[in-house]
């Protein structure tokens, strides 16, 4: 890909082309202004990453020829200024770029509204991370039963619809927010399976702490049954750093699965036999067998 990247391939109008090169304009309720980038500032606990990726590469190289052609959102600050609501990347893009200035439309938004927009224009994303997605939807849940609306929809439906995501899974990457960051970022690094953080989100901040130095210690995978058995024990307030290390360190059992397909062993039996009568006679046989072995 060459270096304009995909900003190449399309010929769009500037911000001033769009909406006029007056620095401030009236849309409705809502201002669009040209606003310092000195003056944007980042959303309060924002949760989402903004890294200098190839992506970051093609934000910035489009920034640097067309300028910003989507404006971002942002609110008034009671001390000065704008809070950022959508469009971090698109003012990091801008700082690589050298511009001093970002378009943004401006209005006053409440904190739970606010909330809301930020974390829709962000979460459908591709290269969201685990812990991003959910501190995303533990806010958003939060500002959404703040609001106290009643639309007739689970608030957990509602907090994935914007990104097709069902109450089951939102509640669960809910969950994981309650991990320390250090164990979310196990979670982040597959390190810890997404099943195994949420049982081990159930655990005290001391709790949590045992887990992760014995994890850095040991360096074992932790298993979905170890993960139950800590927070087990930890509801029960019977938990310690031994009892931790004695979890994770116990030689795990091996796992076996055999498969038989049917139209491999129906030849086997009748054909009014039920698939009970067949198990039956299976497990018979393997007795049988084990037994004659277990003689020798």
């Amino acid at each position: 890909m060459s270096k304009t990247g995909s900003a190449a391939k399309v010929k769009l109008n500037s911000f001033d082309d769009l909406f006029g090169s007056s620095e401030m304009q009236m849309a409705g309720s809502e201002q669009i202004i040209n606003a310092p980038l000195a003056e944007l500032h980042d959303f309060k606990n924002h949760p989402f990453r903004v890294v200098d990726d190839e992506k970051m590469e093609e934000t910035t190289e489009s920034i640097r020829q067309y300028g910003v052609l989507v404006p971002g959102i942002a609110r008034p600050r009671t001390d000065g200024g704008y809070e950022l609501i959508a469009g971090h990347r698109r003012k990091h893009g801008s700082q690589r770029a050298g511009k001093s200035e970002m378009p943004v439309i401006v209005r006053n938004y409440s904190d739970d509204e606010a909330t809301i927009i930020m974390v829709d224009s962000n979460i459908q994303r591709e290269d969201i991370l685990p812990s991003e997605k959910a501190k995303a939807y533990k806010m958003k849940y939060e500002a959404m039963k703040h609001q106290g609306k009643k639309s007739g929809k689970n608030t957990l439906d509602e907090v994935g619809e914007t990104a097709g995501e069902s109450a089951k899974t939102v509640q669960r990457y809910i969950y994981l927010a309650h991990l320390s960051d250090a164990l979310l970022d196990m979670v982040d690094k597959k390190k810890i399976g997404i099943v195994q953080g949420v049982e081990l989100s159930f655990l005290t901040e001391q709790q949590q702490e045992w887990v992760q130095v014995v994890l850095e210690e040991t360096r074992v995978i932790i298993s979905t049954v170890q993960a139950s058995r800590l927070k087990e024990h930890g509801k029960s307030d019977e938990l310690t750093l031994p009892m931790v290390r004695l979890i994770l360190t116990e030689p795990k059992p091996i796992e076996r699965k055999v498969t038989i397909k049917a139209d491999k062993i129906s030849r086997y039996f009748p054909e009014d036999y039920s698939n009970e009568q067949i198990e039956n006679v299976i497990y018979q046989l393997l007795d049988e067998w084990n037994s004659s072995n277990s003689e020798k």
